[in-house]
Order: structure tokens, then C-alpha cells, then sequence
């Protein structure tokens, strides 16, 4: 029903990228619902094996083949409750580019990090570690979604200032691997992002997109921030 809204509300061409990454169940259903739609389908996680013995996994190959052109690896929720590291994100990404889906890696310190004045310490080490070994060439679909663990649904929300210097740090690193590719990379804030702040957000020189949560959860809230992402462009 939220996919149907939203499609009907956008219309054929948004003025800018929309996707939804429902749960593994939903993939296959949205995807269909959503064919011939600009608006594309992700979904939350993915395993590095393609195939084998591992209960409960989902490969690549299979969301590919439900219907799903991207997908989010290495979540904050996944780094705390699911024991996701720097080196499993790492192998999620090779696996995602293998099968042609674009991998959405997020990255983000909790406020006791912030506090603590290991901002960069764990950015950096995050995003080299979750790219590690993976050839600049192979990368070109990447996306990184820098989310600071202290804003996810808590209704607190970094400042504008505080998300760009943020996101200008992470290209920063992403220029220290490679170089000039870096200024390409989109790079997205999450972190309770609503209508009334995308606009202000997403005008930041750093920032390219949300990576939006419950604010997403009803069409009418998650069309506001789209067009507070259109006004920004």
C-alpha cells in the first residue's frame, strides 16, 4: 500500500533517485508492484557466499533474481546486535558487486565515539576497512550512508554543520584511497531526516541523499523529504 502511494504521488519522473529497502519478504511483492516504476528496491542486508550450506542466509543471486537492484550493508543496528565487523561488511560489498547490485554501506560512530573525539578514528576505519582490497574500477556504483548512531530514530539530528563537516571527512578518506573518484561517490545522511529538515540537509555541498527510516513509513512524510531533495538539487 505505501509503495502504491508513493508511486502514485511521484509519477513517472522524479526529479531525484528514490528507493525503498523493505525486508527480505517484502522484495520479491514491492519489486512487482513497483515494475515500470522509476522507483527501485533494495534490501537490508546480503550474504558474501553465493551459494552453499548456510541456513537462513540470503545471497546475492537470490535478491537479484527477487527483484532487488541494491542493497544496505553493514547497517548501525547490524554492527551492534548482529556482530557485523569492518571485515564482514567488506566481503558483503565484493558479493553485492558481483552481482551487479549497488551496495549501500553505512557507516557512522555512536555519541559516546563523538564524545570521546574518535569521530574520524571510526569513520576512517570503517570505510577503509569495508573497502579493503576492492579495486577503484569496481566501485563505481558505491554508495555510502554516513549515519550517526546517536540520531537513528531518536528524533535527535545532527546539524547541518555537523553532518557536512561529517560527510567532507568521509570523502576526504574516500580522496586519500582513490583519489578523484572520491568527488563522485554519492555520499547520504541518515539519522532522523523528516520533511522539515531534509531541504536544509540535503543543500549541504557534501551531502547527496537521505537514507531515511520511520519518516519513510508513511507516503505523505517520505514524499516531503523527496521534495525537500528536489528544492535542494
Amino acid at each position: 500500500a505505501l509503495v502504491n502511494e508513493l508511486k502514485d504521488r511521484l509519477g513517472a519522473s522524479p526529479a531525484c533517485e528514490v528507493l525503498v529497502c523493505p525486508v527480505f519478504l517484502g522484495v520479491h511483492p514491492i519489486a512487482a508492484a513497483l515494475a515500470g516504476s522509476p522507483i527501485q528496491v533494495g534490501a537490508q542486508n546480503v550474504y558474501w557466499e553465493k551459494s552453499g550450506a548456510f541456513t537462513a542466509e540470503v545471497s546475492a543471486p537470490l535478491l537479484k533474481e527477487a527483484g532487488a537492484s541494491h542493497v544496505i550493508i553493514g547497517h548501525s543496528e547490524r554492527r551492534q546486535y548482529f556482530g557485523e565487523t569492518d571485515e564482514t561488511c567488506q566481503k558483503r560489498v565484493v558479493a553485492a558487486l558481483d552481482e551487479g547490485l549497488v551496495p549501500v554501506l553505512c557507516i557512522g560512530e555512536t555519541l559516546e565515539e563523538r564524545e570521546g573525539g574518535k569521530l574520524e578514528q571510526v569513520l576512517e576505519q570503517q570505510l577503509t576497512g569495508s573497502l579493503a582490497g576492492i579495486p577503484v574500477d569496481r566501485l563505481d556504483t558505491l554508495v555510502v550512508a554516513y549515519e550517526p548512531v546517536w540520531a537513528i530514530g531518536t528524533g535527535v539530528v545532527a546539524s547541518t554543520e555537523q553532518a557536512q563537516e561529517a560527510h567532507a571527512f568521509v570523502r576526504s578518506v574516500l580522496r586519500k584511497l582513490h583519489g578523484d573518484w572520491a568527488d563522485g561517490v554519492r555520499l547520504l545522511y541518515g539519522g532522523s531526516v523528516k520533511p522539515d529538515n531534509a531541504g536544509a540537509l540535503l543543500s549541504q555541498p557534501d551531502i547527496d541523499g537521505a537514507l531515511v527510516g520511520g519518516a519513510a513509513l508513511k507516503a505523505d512524510s517520505f514524499a516531503g523529504i523527496i521534495e525537500g531533495a528536489t528544492a535542494a538539487s
